[in-house]
């Protein structure tokens, strides 16, 4: 069955979907040139979980404390290599800021892809002289992408409103489609985003409509952009069984009518400092939340009408979740945790 992986990055956003078909997506890289550790994190989060299962019956955690997994982010590569999930067969840049590119050279070189998904959004390059935590080459890799001047990538320039093969309809042999459908943006949110001063406006927002439900991945989309995806996807409206939270998570002054709209049935919030994240937008909703913070790598197993979260952190869901010791053995491929069912 079909998978999302949300790979914790810091600061930033990486997701990963396995397709029925058998296809691989990726949306956006953050943390692709860090040197971390994949295998031996997994292996110390089981180690360390019976210790977490022993402050929770203590009273020690509700669920609710700074897991600090932040503080232990993946390098979204050596997570690829480690659980042998194979070469891209898209992968899309929901907009040109570098905390969505990070890693895309080494991306490209030690990974690979075969299609990359332009917007047509542009701006300036970074100011890269002295000191600068993105490297250069990733900046010069998506310069080269976006000219079409990478030997063996296709390059394919979609906005909102368009459907072609293998993404949004069947391919020329009638193969099925990955589901993948362009929420935004349109020709107007493109208009000069370095003189409006918000790239943000010209991210894309992207369905995956799988069988557990509508899953809505969308950068750092703002205002303008959520405007336009309410006015021309009502389907959506209460109908949203998973959101990536936009700008990871970060409230950047921002209307919170999406989702009052989308009503997703689980929210990821991605690694951001707490100050910059106005969790009661959620709360006062009645919608639940995930934090990176919480739960390190996310991974989201999809069944027909639901699907199976799946976390790294042994003690945030012996914390969340109960003592139940038999609840260990409930792990996936990875070895992640099973953290609950969210019917579609």
């Amino acid at each position: 069955m079909a998978k999302v992986h949300i790979i914790n990055v810091s600061p930033g956003d990486c997701t990963i979907i396995e397709h029925n078909s058998g296809r691989l997506t990726g949306i956006d890289i953050c943390g692709g040139n860090l040197e971390v550790r994949q295998k031996a994190a997994a292996v110390e989060a089981r180690a360390t979980g019976l210790l977490g299962l022993l402050a929770m019956e203590n009273g020690q955690s509700n669920g609710n404390g700074n897991f600090r997994m932040c503080e232990r982010p993946s390098n979204p590569i050596n997570y690829i290599q480690t659980y042998g999930l194979g070469r891209f067969f898209r992968f899309i840049v929901t907009h040109p800021d570098m905390d969505h590119m990070d890693g895309l050279a080494k991306l490209h070189t030690e990974i690979g892809f075969d299609n990359f998904w332009d917007t047509g959004a542009r701006r300036e390059a970074p100011d890269f002289d002295g000191f600068y935590r993105y490297s250069k080459d990733d900046w010069d890799m998506y310069q080269r992408l976006i000219a079409n001047r990478v030997d063996g990538v296709t390059v394919l320039k979609k906005i909102a409103g368009d459907y072609f093969p293998y993404a949004s309809k069947p391919d020329k042999d009638g193969k099925a489609a990955d589901a993948l459908y362009i929420l935004a943006p349109d020709k107007e949110l493109l208009c000069d985003p370095n003189e409006n001063d918000d790239i943000n406006e010209a991210s894309y927002v992207l369905n995956y409509n799988s069988l557990g439900g509508n899953m809505v991945f969308p950068g750092d989309a703002h205002d303008a952009s959520w405007e336009y995806v309410i006015e021309n996807n009502k389907y959506l409206q209460g109908n949203c069984s998973f959101l990536l939270a936009p700008h990871h998570g970060r409230h950047s002054e921002r209307s919170y009518d999406f989702l009052d709209f989308l009503k997703p049935k689980l929210t990821v919030l991605g690694c951001s400092p707490s100050k910059y994240i106005d969790y009661g937008q959620w709360s006062r909703r009645g919608l639940e939340i995930l934090t990176s913070n919480q739960a390190g790598n996310i991974v989201l197993d999809i069944n027909d009408g639901y699907y199976d979260v799946y976390v790294e952190n042994d003690d945030f869901v012996n914390a969340k979740n109960g003592s139940a010791l038999g609840s260990m053995f409930l792990r996936n491929e990875q070895g992640f945790r099973f953290y609950k069912r969210i019917s579609k």
